[in-house]
């Protein structure tokens, strides 16, 4: 499958000529960071994953494929390699398999929220994944200050604050969403970017997410990235099994 073919990936030095002086103009500015945005139609990555939820972490492989707008498709793989769980995360749903224990959770998209701010949605995951500003943020209303050769932007969606540092070639390696009141946050840090297709995406992502006592920190090591291959995204659930308990 094409979609198997691993591509060498090169390391990116990120203090080429992009580093440009942000524009004084907010609209400029924003449209610079959105002109280093990664454009795609399709994404897919295998990542070595340590995964930490509320102290109980565990070593898996996730293999992501994501149909631009649609669909994102994971695949959790433990030790030899055998799959554990199975996931489908649209705009409107998602559904998880559990295959170790045989159980099911079907459930609107709003069931994230139990792990994640309610400010998240699809575009959100879709963005973090690949490296891109979260869509919202890229707004009129942000402010911007130069520290160090980086861009910070920042700025509040409603109850949510979240502020962006970004590397001199514009490109996102930090993002912050708090939310005090409700006692929730999202931190996301990107490293080492490589070339994939002719596209710059970190080959790290660390994600640690805050709502009220639920912790959740997920560190993903990419070690393949394609863009724009033909994907397939199988996701069915058995008959044998039982819808999990919330």
């Amino acid at each position: 499958m094409a979609s198997c073919k691993s591509k060498k990936q090169v390391v990116v030095n990120r203090n080429d000529s992009a580093a440009t002086k942000p524009a004084n103009d907010v609209s400029l500015k924003l449209a610079a960071i959105r002109a280093k945005q990664v454009s795609f139609n399709t994404f897919s990555a295998k990542a070595k994953t340590d995964l930490n939820i509320n102290g109980d972490s565990k070593d898996v492989t996730m293999t992501i494929r994501i149909n631009r707008d649609k669909k994102i498709w994971v695949s959790i793989t433990a030790i030899l390699g055998v799959e554990v769980a199975r996931a489908l995360i649209t705009p409107d749903s998602i559904q998880i398999i559990n295959k170790f224990q045989g159980l099911y959770i079907k459930k609107p998209f709003s069931y994230i929220y139990k792990f994640a701010s309610s400010q998240i949605n699809y575009n959100t995951l879709q963005a973090l994944l690949v490296g891109n500003a979260i869509p919202e943020t890229l707004n009129e209303g942000s402010s911007f200050e130069v520290v160090n050769n980086n861009t910070n932007m920042s700025g509040s969606l409603k109850d949510l604050v979240y502020k962006l540092i970004l590397g001199p070639d514009l490109r996102v390696t930090q993002t912050s969403l708090t939310n005090q009141l409700a006692q929730q946050s999202l931190q996301v840090t990107n490293n080492v970017f490589i070339q994939a297709n002719d596209r710059a995406v970190p080959s790290q992502i660390d994600i640690a997410s805050v709502v009220k006592s639920k912790k959740i920190q997920v560190n993903l090591r990419y070690s393949k990235v394609e863009f724009d291959q033909q994907l397939e995204y199988p996701f069915s659930i058995p008959d044998r099994y039982s819808p999990a308990a919330d």
